[in-house]
């Protein structure tokens, strides 16, 4: 299952530079399936979406900072434990109930995004 940054989240920044997909971003901050990824220009997403990959998307939250779920692998295949969830200095950095995966579609995901 992806990560999800709860409302308790204090805006220090100390999950950002730690996610290896990079992505989580600040909040009201738009994202791109190419930001620290292989990912460029029109790609196919696993669930059959075609995006084009260089094109900033709607931030996810205003308030506070945000993991992308399609883009958070929980560090699978870079890291034994989510990185965010470890340097979280009030832990809200927890499973996201809404996005349930299994360790197989994680590491899936890992591929597809560094071209593995």
């Amino acid at each position: 299952m992806a990560i999800i940054i709860t409302d308790e989240c204090i805006n220090c920044g100390a999950c950002e530079p730690e996610c290896p997909n990079t992505a989580i971003y600040e909040g009201a901050d738009d994202w791109r399936y190419k930001d620290g990824t292989s990912l460029k220009g029109k790609v196919i997403l696993p669930d059959g979406t075609e995006v084009d990959a260089d094109d900033a998307q709607t931030p996810i939250s205003d308030e506070v900072y945000y993991i992308v779920p399609g883009k958070c692998t929980e560090c699978k295949g870079f890291h034994d434990e989510p990185q965010c969830a470890a340097v979280c200095p009030v832990d809200c950095c927890v499973p996201d109930d809404n996005h349930v995966e299994d360790e197989e579609t994680l590491l899936n995901r890992q591929a597809f995004l560094h071209g593995e």
